[in-house]
């Protein structure tokens, strides 16, 4: 499986919104990004899904990543 495969399979989370904000980053944003953004991308892939809605929605922070985080909301708009 090539990684893209792999990480559009774990940006599957049973969440619309998860499944939105992920894919959405990866589609656009990913591939424009540099290799520590996309290490960022993956170490972001490797939380449960609670943090993750916490970190994605706005509710809860983790360092290091705040700039990683901004660029995932903002490549999904005002669409969540």
């Amino acid at each position: 499986m090539d990684e893209l495969a792999r990480l559009k399979w774990q940006c599957r989370r049973g969440t619309k919104e998860l499944d939105f904000l992920l894919n959405r980053y990866l589609e656009t944003g990913y591939l424009a990004a540099d290799q520590g953004e996309r290490d960022l991308f993956v170490q972001l892939l490797g939380f449960e899904d609670d943090v993750l809605v916490g970190v994605l929605m706005g509710d809860l922070e983790l360092e290091g990543m705040e700039d990683l985080v901004g660029k995932v909301r903002a490549f999904a708009g005002d669409r969540v």
